[in-house]
């Protein structure tokens, strides 16, 4: 009777420990930067999107010139929203008063 006892101690241990073990999973993610670049004097007006070629883009539904077709930092946002891209960060260069604005956003997807 001991011995069953503690089999099934045991088995509630180890299956405490494997519920323990897979949900502390850290996810993985797809990233994407993205380009922009604005007029300085205008307003933040966009001039162009610009999209490298990335490993992230590989076998999904968006596509580089999809994205470069867009017309403001709006619709990219949007855009990448639908296509369940999630926004992490943006980070901006400006060299000089007149100079256009380079603005890079960071994209993220959860991989399946």
């Amino acid at each position: 009777m001991k011995l069953l006892l503690n089999r099934i101690v045991l088995c509630f241990v180890f299956l405490l420990i494997v519920n323990a073990v897979a949900s502390q999973e850290i996810p993985k993610y797809d990233y994407l930067e993205i380009i922009v670049v604005q007029k300085a004097n205008n307003s933040g007006k966009v001039k162009r999107i610009k999209v490298q070629e990335q490993k992230s883009l590989e076998g999904k539904q968006i596509t580089i010139k999809e994205i470069e077709d867009l017309e403001g930092t709006s619709d990219l946002l949007n855009y990448m929203n639908a296509a369940n891209w999630e926004f992490v960060d943006r980070q901006s260069v400006v060299s000089e008063e007149n100079d256009p604005v380079w603005m890079s956003y960071i994209f993220r997807k959860r991989k399946y």
